[in-house]
């Protein structure tokens, strides 16, 4: 099982230098800056073995062609897996027509059979425990003004190395009964 998000990281210049505070306090951030454009950054985890993958686009905006060569590098990367099963929002690229627009049929079809794809519920996302992860590389990583692509990339491969080092999993504790309680019209009850 593999859980797959992806998330857009804007590419921003501090416009003034910031303020260095006394010893022990943050430094100063002038909210003025300069933006150079959005990264695109996907993530697919394996939330069972604590490993995670992340890929980071120039993109400006999220395409067809961005998500298919990541969910090509995901069928290649498990060659020796019968099938993937592939947790992912449904959004709107995320469709065979995309993987046929950007490969040639035979690829397309190959790649598509590969994978079982499991969509979250359209207001559940956050059953998708890449986007904790994504939250988690953020918080740890990216939570601060970041100019350049290249600055990006370096950023999110040691964090990947680091995380995956440790074998760093997620503790999961939603259950299926909890599930029936929360998202009760989702999961109706079956009476007799």
């Amino acid at each position: 099982m593999v859980c797959m998000d992806e998330s857009p990281k804007q590419l921003i210049e501090e416009g003034r230098p910031s303020i260095a505070m006394k010893k022990g306090l943050e430094k100063r951030v002038d909210y003025e800056y300069i933006r150079h454009g959005v990264a695109n950054i996907f993530m697919a985890n394996e939330p069972l073995s604590g490993k995670r993958y992340v890929d980071v686009t120039e993109t400006k905006t999220k395409t067809k062609r961005d998500w298919t060569i990541f969910i090509k590098t995901i069928a290649d990367k498990y060659s020796k897996a019968k099938r993937i099963t592939l947790v992912m929002d449904n959004f709107k690229i995320h469709s065979p027509t995309a993987l046929y627009e950007t490969f040639k049929p035979e690829e397309a079809k190959r790649i598509w059979d590969r994978f079982e794809f499991v969509f979250t519920p359209k207001h559940g996302s956050w059953l998708n425990m890449a986007e904790i992860e994504l939250h988690v590389l953020n918080g740890q990583c990216l939570s601060r003004h970041i100019s350049t692509f290249k600055e990006v990339v370096s950023e999110v491969n040691c964090w990947q190395n680091a995380r995956n080092n440790k074998n760093a999993g997620i503790n999961w504790q939603f259950t299926t009964k909890e599930a029936r309680i929360k998202l009760r019209r989702l999961y109706p009850s079956l009476q007799d």
